[in-house]
């Protein structure tokens, strides 16, 4: 079992593809934009391809979405002291951090049409200043961004500049929902039972087989990550110490 084979877990052809996709990029340092549903997986798989790549710099996540659009900027480049109320003093933003490694852009198409401009400036020149800054900071390193949305309508409807869409789409690796790789899902429960042994005093290794089919038959429109907190829930909840018994949502579709 190869290191990709720990961090992607499954053996379906989607899977198998996945695998591959990463090997390939992962040796460029080429910009790629990974596009899937919710609870799929998006940042393991940038943290993959940040792994399997030469870079030996930090992994830095940082999602658009969950930041107000006014503290982004901020976030992304850093400030100097005395830049606005409060900067009391100065600070490295997500693209120092990130410098020698990568920079993964979580949720981009909710960027707002000011920071896609500051972004595209960065990407052009590889060069910034700080919020409040003169000096000009340069950095190696490479942009992972991801999206549950169609970027590519996006940019159509005049939501996403065009320009950074192609800056930033040098390679496009397309996630599946879960639901088309049903073959995964017992390695996936196996992974998250081994996962969590450590973190709950119980000594659950296994799934009791009813649970197991109804789990494979269940459509997971949450993906991955509902079935490991599906799964973590149930260690927590179990009676027993040597079976899972599966009780959720999944078990009654």
């Amino acid at each position: 079992m190869t290191s990709l084979d720990h961090k992607i877990i499954g053996q379906s052809k989607p899977a198998v593809e996945l695998k591959k996709m990463i090997g390939l990029v992962a040796s460029s340092g080429s910009p790629v934009i990974i596009n899937g549903p919710t609870g799929s997986g998006k940042e393991l798989v940038a943290e993959a391809i940040h792994d399997e790549s030469r870079r030996k710099g930090n992994f830095i996540a940082l999602n658009c979405a969950a930041i107000p659009s006014e503290l982004i900027e901020a976030e992304l480049f850093g400030f100097e002291k005395g830049a606005f109320t409060g900067a009391d003093d100065s600070l490295q933003g997500k693209l120092e951090f990130a410098n020698g490694g990568t920079l993964f852009l979580d949720e981009i198409g909710e960027m707002s049409p000011k920071m896609q401009v500051k972004l595209l400036r960065f990407l052009q020149d590889k060069s910034f200043e700080r919020v409040g800054g003169t000096k000009k900071i340069h950095v190696d390193l490479r942009i992972i961004s991801a999206t549950n949305r169609n970027l590519e309508a996006a940019v159509k409807e005049g939501r996403f500049r065009e320009d950074l869409y192609y800056r930033l789409m040098v390679y496009m690796i397309s996630l599946p929902p879960l639901r088309v790789r049903k073959e995964d899902i017992p390695l996936l429960i196996n992974h998250f039972l081994k996962k969590y042994k450590n973190e709950i005093p119980k000594n659950i290794s296994t799934v009791n087989s009813d649970a197991m089919a109804a789990l494979v038959h269940y459509s997971w429109p949450g993906n991955v990550r509902q079935l490991e907190n599906e799964i973590y829930r149930a260690m927590l909840t179990t009676q027993t110490n040597s079976c899972l018994i599966y009780t959720s949502e999944a078990a009654d579709e």
